[in-house]
């Protein structure tokens, strides 16, 4: 609420919201597997070619969900599940000793874009 005055009156307005809802923040990704890269938490490599899966919600549109890596479109099964869609995947077997990030993409309601993803560190 923002209060104004001239003087002599005082009204009040409703303040207009500073973050308007996005519509494809319901799209959640989760249960990324192999765990995130991290310094702190979880340093460690995953071989080349290693498995990967995630959860994404209900609200994502399954034909849309779109994973690469380093730019490059990688293959997915999914399975619906109770609580979403679980995807899943291999790391390209070429990739050694870099770090890479999992991109994920995906279209929620009302046709918006979600991207998300994670980093992992692969060995040689």
């Amino acid at each position: 609420m923002v209060a104004y005055s001239n003087g002599n009156a005082v009204w009040a307005q409703p303040r207009p919201p500073i973050n308007p809802v996005d519509p494809c923040i319901k799209v959640i990704v989760s249960a990324f597997n192999p765990p995130p890269f991290s310094r702190e938490t979880n340093n460690t490599e995953v071989p080349p070619g290693s498995d990967f899966s995630f959860l994404i919600s209900k609200e994502a549109k399954v034909p849309s969900i779109k994973v690469s890596v380093k730019g490059e479109p990688v293959p997915t099964t999914v399975k619906p599940q109770q609580n979403g869609t679980l995807v899943k995947g291999k790391l390209p077997p070429g990739i050694k000793g870099k770090y890479i990030r999992v991109e994920i993409a995906a279209k929620g309601p009302d046709e918006c874009d979600r991207v998300d993803g994670w980093l992992l560190k692969i060995g040689n």
